[in-house]
């Protein structure tokens, strides 16, 4: 079988460098976070630029936590510019990659299979890949990060943890680097999908590294983490078998939707249902639409005090439905069994699990017919007027509380400004 060769491109503090590059300024000498300035300094900064990452500001910091005699610019997110950009930069890789050998990561990174092109533009890996962040640079003055490796793992690898302390911010691994370069990298949290949970377990069996992994006993790694335990222990060996045209191949056997916010400040448990009942009610929207219906929720509880781990978990419903009020009832239900009454909230998250056409709807024997058809029909006329005239055309009565978060939400991207007033 050919050996592949892949990369993975990051664009640097991609949200940042835009807000810049629109600016005319450099983000490697502009102090500029990407924050929302109507919210409190609680919120979280979506992006900094790299000359505050230079000055030992955090990624994804508080506002707060900035110090005070640091000054820089405060520009509110746009998301509808991001994805703009973002589809603009995929363009220019299409100029030069067929789409078949790209995988979009996120808005910011993709994977890129380059096996076949290094002959076809008689370069190295290095090279083709240069070329392209190269094209990005000269069209957008926006920067990146590559990752190059024999693998996706290695690749994503070789970009998170190698292409940081290159001087040209280009990384390569093969599996001999990946074990002489990674083995012992620390904190374990800085490879890619193992995070604090997992950490801790592998720590109480004094595992602090892909080295401990690799050489651990396969038997606990199982009973510890169950079938995710052969992706770990092929990681820590630099290994990965999966490919971009498995991942663009690949189809899922349930389906779900879901939706989760972290609120504008601490709220109560009483205040959190409120804005519990608007996001199930735009999922439930959103699957009216679609002809879709459920058999299971979703619900996580994240809370204001970092120290207290999140609540949450799933359960069936009897049965598929579309029914806000069945579904709602099944969320109230559990939310109040799982909650910490006692600890503010922050952030939640809801979820509705086995989603499927509509044809496999089923009724509840304890409720008329007659008024799930209504209900049905009631949300398909809302679901017209919103199309026609926006979102926040039609609301209840609870939006317009001051602790709702609906109508707000209704002008984001992503749970982000937008960018445009609407």
């Amino acid at each position: 079988m050919k050996e592949r060769i892949y990369c993975c491109i990051d664009l640097k503090s991609f949200f940042a460098s835009v807000e810049c590059v629109e600016r005319g300024l450099d983000p490697f000498t502009t102090n500029l976070v990407v924050a929302d300035p109507t919210r409190t300094d609680k919120s979280v900064c979506l992006a900094i630029t790299p000359a505050m990452k230079e000055l030992g500001i955090k990624n994804r910091c508080r506002v707060f936590e900035i110090p005070k005699n640091i000054e820089y610019i405060m520009a509110k997110p746009r998301m509808k510019l991001y994805m703009k950009k973002s589809a603009e930069i995929y363009s220019i890789y299409l100029q030069y990659i067929a789409k078949e050998d790209i995988h979009v990561y996120s808005i910011d990174e993709v994977f890129m299979d380059l096996t076949d092109y290094v002959k076809i533009y008689g370069k190295t890996a290095h090279q083709v890949a240069k070329m392209l962040i190269d094209r990005v640079y000269e069209k957008m003055g926006l920067c990146a990060t590559i990752g190059i490796g024999t693998n996706l793992f290695l690749a994503k690898i070789a970009l998170d943890i190698t292409a940081k302390s290159s001087p040209d911010f280009m990384g390569y691994l093969d599996e001999e680097q990946f074990k002489r370069t990674i083995w012992h990298h620390k904190p374990i949290t800085d490879i890619w999908n193992i995070g604090i949970g997992t950490a801790r377990k592998l720590a109480e069996y004094g595992i602090t590294d892909l080295y401990g992994v690799a050489h651990a006993n396969e038997k606990m790694l199982y009973r510890l983490f169950g079938v995710n335990a052969e992706l770990l222990i092929d990681h820590s060996k630099g290994i990965e078998t999966c490919t971009i045209k498995d991942i663009q191949n690949y189809k899922t056997k349930h389906r779900s939707l879901s939706n989760s916010q972290i609120l504008f400040e601490d709220y109560s448990y009483i205040n959190a249902f409120t804005i519990l009942k608007e996001m199930v009610e735009n999922l439930v929207i959103e699957m009216v639409e679609k002809d879709l219906v459920a058999d299971g929720i979703a619900l996580g509880i994240g809370y204001g005090n970092r120290e207290r781990s999140t609540s949450g978990g799933s359960t069936s419903i009897g049965g598929y439905t579309n029914s806000f009020n069945r579904i709602m009832k099944y969320f109230e239900d559990y939310y109040f069994k799982i909650v910490d009454r006692a600890e503010p909230i922050r952030k939640i998250s809801v979820g509705l699990n086995n989603v499927v056409h509509e044809e496999y709807s089923t009724f509840d024997l304890f409720s008329s017919t007659e008024k799930q058809e209504k209900e049905k029909e009631l949300l398909k006329t809302v679901v017209g007027i919103k199309k026609r005239y926006g979102k926040n055309a039609l609301l209840k009565g609870t939006s317009y509380t001051d602790k709702s978060t609906g109508k707000e939400r209704n002008k984001m991207v992503g749970g982000h400004a937008s960018g445009e007033d609407e």
